[in-house]
């Protein structure tokens, strides 16, 4: 292994954890005062729109919170107890918006459900000028974390969060000019279904693939049958068993597997598993990996799949 690099790489992934941490603690601030901007102007302008939009920055509020908190510990040390650190924590966090988007969700249908039930005439004009003030800062938070959602799912999730709620926001512009100008208030129920079934595919999306990662399973880009052919390519390797692929968190993955070599070679195992680590990095981005060379094969040989019993 290239051991500058790899600490290099480390550096880096640490300073953009920090960077990460200052964005959340401007988003958490700027989301706040929206929050009570929004409560106080639905108040005064008896608009359940603002009030349901003031709920779901709430909601971003504490999306925002525990992503954060996530982003915060993946940084510490491992520890005896916890071998890996706390990488699996932002994993967690993403799971959780997501069930939270599906709560938040079905409570916007709820909602329009009643107001389709029965309109309630509110102050149109104020609740257009709270609502611009929330997209503008909804729009600013989602430009702020342009390009991080891709390399990490529980920024993704809080996004999620942040995104609906930029849609929600525009929904109460478009339905505030429409109540301005024609007095026809079932448009806000109308919209607030379109937002909610958007929002619902974004949770189904992440809830999939944070569930994935807690559940151990190989990276989509990296199933074990994949992975075992392009390492056997590699000469002298005839066979390799006892191979387990998982993921840590989102972009941080890990593989250990037995290596058998062919009959009487004379290549170095340290040579050969500094080879196969090398392939692996470049090829399917797993950095984290334990190499067993075996000139006799162990009993596993043949299972390319470790199969535990429990007893």
């Amino acid at each position: 292994m290239n051991q500058p690099q790899v600490v290099e790489e480390n550096t880096n992934d640490h300073r953009h954890q920090h960077h990460l941490q200052r964005k959340f603690r401007f988003a958490l601030l700027f989301t706040g005062v929206v929050f009570l901007v929004e409560v106080v102007g639905g108040i005064l302008s008896n608009s359940l729109a603002l009030l349901s939009d003031a709920a779901h920055v709430f909601s971003d509020v504490l999306a925002l919170s525990i992503s954060w908190l996530a982003i915060y510990l993946s940084t510490r040390p491992a520890t005896h107890s916890r071998t890996y650190g706390f990488h699996r924590t932002e994993v967690f966090a993403a799971f959780i918006n997501g069930i939270s988007l599906f709560v938040i969700s079905g409570w916007i249908i709820y909602e329009a459900v009643q107001r389709f039930k029965q309109p309630e005439p509110v102050e149109s004009l104020a609740m257009l000028v709270v609502a611009c003030i929330g997209f503008t800062a909804n729009v600013l938070i989602v430009w702020l974390f342009h390009g991080e959602g891709r390399r990490n799912l529980n920024v993704r999730s809080a996004m999620l969060h942040v995104i609906g709620d930029t849609l929600s926001s525009f929904a109460v512009i478009a339905g505030g000019a429409l109540m301005y100008w024609t007095n026809w208030y079932v448009v806000d129920p109308i919209l607030s279904c379109i937002i909610a079934l958007v929002i619902l595919i974004g949770a189904w999306r992440v809830a999939k693939e944070s569930t994935h990662i807690l559940l151990e399973a190989s990276p989509k880009h990296a199933d074990a049958q994949t992975v075992a052919k392009h390492i056997c390519s590699i000469y002298p390797i005839k066979d390799i068993h006892d191979m387990h692929i998982w993921s840590l968190c989102s972009n941080y993955y890990a593989l250990s597997a037995h290596v058998v070599l062919e009959d009487h070679t004379e290549e170095s195992a340290n040579e050969l598993r500094q080879q196969i680590t090398r392939e692996l990095q470049t090829q399917f981005g797993i950095f984290h990996t334990t190499i067993q060379i075996e000139r006799i094969a162990c009993a596993q040989q043949g299972n390319l799949l470790c199969n535990l019993s429990h007893h």
